[in-house]
């Protein structure tokens, strides 16, 4: 029996191994990323870990590139290896230069013990790093927020979820923001927009990630982006758009949960319900137009 597939499934095995020879210092960074936190009015993506930020990037690059937001990288945690954090740090700045994105730190070496259990050990640490992630929302006066939906498994992740929204919780009634859920670890039950990205803006965030590069020599996880990207083509037609629905013709595509936070709490958008968001100048800016201010 002859399977036409063979050579096709082959050829992707060989794409790989020529992308692990691809060695993160041959991707030239414009500018490392300068430590500050923006002028009011932007995008805040705060990250789990350093590298969270470019695998849910699409949006954010997006915004940045087609309405002309600003966006800053918040590195909320530089890792667990005390080891590792100055590079780690490093690595962001270059990641975040690559991109064109700004990067600030919501402590000098990191916020420390943020997880459920790290909240159930040292509550007081906790209490401390709400404090300093809602000086940051109350500086920065951000637009949209990014951060990891409640259940993405890893434990930071989920850590970084409930810091938000209790931060979002204590910011005065007048305040009011785009919140963006990510996810990465586990997918969402519940997303409501699909976007869609250009190959060049996936070979953007891939070599974004490479820039990552500790991390990328012990595993090439920023190779396997495309591939995330195509299966979340699969899942967000008929997770987003209803079950039974057809995908749209996309290549690739980043799922997300969008809502508002409004006078102290969280809400839908209007017009709400399923939303797509195909590649092309200027629809991100009407977009967010379009489901923030009604």
């Amino acid at each position: 029996m002859i399977n036409p597939y063979v050579n096709w499934v082959r050829d992707l095995e060989n794409w790989m191994a020529q992308g692990t020879r691809i060695e993160p210092n041959a991707v030239a960074v414009p500018e490392v990323a300068v430590e500050a936190l923006p002028a009011p009015g932007g995008v805040l993506l705060f990250s789990p870990h350093p590298d969270d930020e470019c695998i849910v990037g699409a949006l954010p690059l997006r915004l940045a590139r087609e309405a002309g937001f600003a966006v800053t990288t918040i590195a909320v945690t530089l890792g667990s290896n005390r080891a590792r954090r100055a590079g780690r740090w490093d690595e962001l700045r270059n990641a975040c230069g690559f991109l064109r994105w700004g990067v600030y730190r919501a402590a000098p070496d990191g916020l420390e013990k943020i997880s459920p259990q790290g909240n159930l050990e040292d509550h007081a640490n906790w209490v401390k790093a709400v404090a300093a992630i809602r000086i940051i929302l109350e500086r920065c006066q951000p637009r949209v927020v990014f951060f990891p939906h409640a259940a993405d498994w890893n434990g930071t992740h989920i850590g970084v979820h409930q810091l938000l929204m209790e931060a979002l919780a204590t910011m005065p009634p007048a305040f009011a923001c785009v919140v963006v859920e990510t996810e990465f670890w586990a997918a969402m039950n519940t997303p409501n927009l699909m976007v869609e990205s250009s190959a060049d803006d996936v070979a953007d965030l891939v070599a974004a990630i490479s820039l990552h590069a500790g991390e990328v020599r012990r595993n090439p996880y920023h190779l396997s982006l495309p591939a995330w990207m195509q299966d979340n083509v699969r899942r967000g037609g008929e997770i987003v758009g209803g079950q039974g629905g057809a995908a749209p013709d996309y290549r690739f595509a980043t799922l997300y949960r969008v809502g508002l936070w409004r006078k102290g709490a969280p809400g839908l958008p209007s017009p709400g319900g399923a939303m797509f968001l195909p590649a092309g100048e200027c629809v991100v800016k009407q977009w967010i137009e379009d489901i923030a201010w009604k």
